[in-house]
């Protein structure tokens, strides 16, 4: 049984959360509001036009730089949305502006483009201010304003709140541009596999372990402050935990010769997980946060792991072989109700749960003995497949906390071998972005939304 086939048989904290933007202002909501209205089953764009804001030739060359980059950052937040059809200025430029609004608005919708966001950047001493504003085109009328301040360093974490505001605008949902992806890699100098972190877009990459040892599976709390792990740090597999803001490491739970795969419930109160029993048999236990009242919830001769709490916190998905070969079950949280999810496949494992708990994502082996990446309807037991189509395997889903898209770990062969690496992709397979090019890259975990 693998579990989450990366174990078969770190550095403080450095920014992990970006201080808040030194000032933001409220909406400025001017004229109409837009007449476009997107529902949970729209699947058309807004085309939205994004021309270099005004301002960048003042600027010097280390602020031209941090606002070049966080114009830049926020159009491929906007276009990764799914939200918005993104024109920049290559493709504005067979425009001929006047500089009068009213008839440049007109060029801009002859474009197609419904929406235009106008921003201008500038400079104060070591910082960018950027006032933005959106505007609907057909009513030549501001729908969104905003102005940010902060240092060169946080233009990023500029664009991405900026382009969460314009997504929470036109959709009413928040938008991920400043949730953050966990994983374990081994591409230290010592080889050992340790947790580290970056964004959602794979930037700002950055290791919150450094226990020189095999520490693996990352699990976010609730609130996403707090991420719990395996680590080898003791001898054997134990469950530990890291403070994201302060970097502060400690101990859940390190009795026993085996204890693996954590993941929080959604309430952050307790950890479900899988731990070795008897002849090396694992089976699923709870404990509450802090590694006390433990309770087993799985008994059976086959493998159980890879445990996976529901939204609701009422069930919890594992895998377990049972049946002969590894398949995904749900049972309650007490650890009774227990069904099988799974039919189609001989090998089916490391649920992750869609945030509507409608479905779940998990990796099911192919004919070739590589796995793909599929999704299985718990109303319809229907399973789809995404990565039929992409050679090598794909592993270890996690979805993002809007439930547009999931993170995983997929094979890469090339003249120089073969490494693992995390992607992300849409729902439907398409839209694969490789996040992470150095070492070995695996179990990638989807933070939720930050605090506000």
């Amino acid at each position: 049984m693998r579990i989450r086939r990366s174990l078969a048989l770190a550095l403080l904290v450095v920014c992990a959360f970006v201080a808040p933007v030194a000032s933001q202002t409220g909406t400025e909501d001017e004229g109409s509001e837009i007449s476009i209205v997107l529902d949970g089953t729209a699947r058309s764009r807004l085309r939205l036009a994004v021309p270099d804001p005004a301002g960048l030739e003042k600027l010097s060359p280390e602020a031209r730089r941090a606002a070049e980059e966080m114009v830049d950052v926020l159009r491929r937040d906007l276009e990764a949305s799914g939200v918005f059809i993104v024109q920049g200025p290559d493709q504005l430029a067979v425009l001929d502006l006047t500089g009068d609004p009213l008839t440049d608005y007109l060029l801009y919708e002859s474009l197609g483009n419904k929406l235009l966001l106008d921003a201008d950047v500038i400079e104060e001493p070591g910082r960018l201010v950027l006032e933005g504003r959106v505007f609907n085109l057909a009513s030549a009328s501001s729908v969104l304003g905003k102005r940010y301040r902060g240092g060169f360093e946080l233009a990023r974490r500029i664009a991405h709140t900026f382009a969460d505001e314009i997504v929470f605008y036109f959709t009413g949902r928040r938008g991920v541009s400043l949730t953050s992806i966990a994983f374990h890699s081994d591409r230290g100098k010592s080889g050992n596999r340790e947790i580290y972190l970056m964004d959602y877009d794979g930037f700002n990459q950055r290791a919150i372990t450094a226990h020189e040892t095999l520490s693996m599976s990352p699990d976010w709390s609730p609130g996403s402050d707090f991420i719990a792990y395996v680590s080898y740090l003791g001898g054997a597999p134990g469950l530990h935990q890291v403070e994201l803001r302060s970097g502060r490491k400690s101990a859940i739970l390190t009795e026993g010769d085996f204890n693996i795969s954590p993941a929080f419930s959604p309430d952050g109160k307790a950890i479900a997980f899988s731990r070795s029993v008897g002849g090396g048999n694992t089976e699923v236990f709870v404990c509450n946060r802090d590694g006390s009242n433990l309770r087993r919830l799985t008994n059976s001769r086959g493998i159980d792991t890879n445990p996976a709490w529901s939204p609701t916190g009422r069930e919890i998905a594992f895998t377990s072989n049972r049946s002969g070969t590894p398949q995904i079950y749900v049972m309650s949280a007490e650890g009774s109700d227990l069904r099988r999810a799974t039919s189609l496949g001989r090998y089916n494992d490391g649920a992750a749960w869609s945030p509507d708990g409608t479905k779940l994502a998990h990796s099911a082996r192919r004919q070739d003995n590589n796995f793909d990446i599929a999704i299985t309807d718990l109303v319809t037991l229907e399973t789809r497949y995404l990565t039929e189509s992409a050679p090598g395997s794909h592993e270890s889903p996690s979805y993002s906390p809007d439930g547009k898209k999931l993170a995983y770990a997929a094979n890469l062969t090339s003249r120089s071998g073969t490494t693992t690496q995390i992607f992300t992709m849409d729902l439907d397979g398409g839209g694969r972005r490789q996040l992470t090019r150095y070492g070995n890259n695996f179990a990638p975990s989807w933070s939720g939304y930050p605090k506000q």
